[in-house]
């Protein structure tokens, strides 16, 4: 009797990629071993499945590696000291949003989606490199704000973590805008309208100390 084996056209790389399609669209638990084996293709089998990628957990967990490596890297240019402080900011927010919302993938950004299609407790830990995909953009953003106030951009009374939680939820709310159909035009407008926050701080002087009420 022939052996079960993976489909004759099975094709890992791509396999993997249509992986990441429907965790990125429906999130961990939503996602089923059916869905999985339909969006493979090839007619792959639940033991050839499990040969393939071991678990469900562990083909997340590669999906998860592979967005980060490739998709999340967008926002990388937060830690780009030859960028100027706004710039790097400005250029994360645009080229995030340019992401999330083209062609050939799920609208938004699995990172932050993947807060609002968490696992079920009892598997919340296949989520931590998401979380911590989250916490190093705002540690990004973060740093920009206080790189600038060094530099003397904005001012040193600036309230660094208010000024960063203005755009990281910028940032953190355009995936929603992204799978409601936002158009990206749209978004990009309105990344131009949220920088005028950071002009305006940057243009306020404090007042002298001995400067009448």
């Amino acid at each position: 009797m022939a052996k079960m084996g993976r489909p004759r056209n099975f094709d890992r790389e791509q396999a993997v990629e249509q992986a990441l399609h429907l965790f990125w669209q429906h999130g961990y638990d939503a996602t089923s071993l059916a869905q999985l084996k339909a969006g493979l293709g090839g007619g792959i089998s639940a033991p050839s499945f499990y040969a393939a990628f071991g678990s469900k957990e562990a083909l997340f967990e590669e999906c998860v590696q592979r967005y980060l490596a490739t998709y999340a890297q967008v926002t990388e240019c937060l830690w780009d000291e030859s960028l100027l402080p706004r710039q790097a900011i400005e250029t994360a927010l645009r080229q995030s949003a340019r992401m999330q919302c083209e062609d050939g993938h799920p609208k938004g950004c699995m990172v932050a989606l993947g807060v609002m299609s968490a696992p079920s407790p009892e598997n919340a830990r296949v989520a931590d490199a998401l979380t911590q995909s989250r916490l190093r953009t705002r540690a990004g953003i973060v740093a920009c704000v206080e790189r600038a106030v060094r530099l003397g951009q904005l001012p040193a009374h600036t309230q660094v973590s208010v000024m960063a939680t203005v755009f990281d939820s910028f940032l953190q709310g355009v995936s929603i805008l992204a799978r409601d159909g936002v158009p990206a035009q749209t978004i990009d407008a309105a990344i131009s309208r949220l920088l005028r926050t950071w002009d305006v701080a940057a243009s306020i002087t404090p007042a002298s100390p001995h400067s009448k009420a």
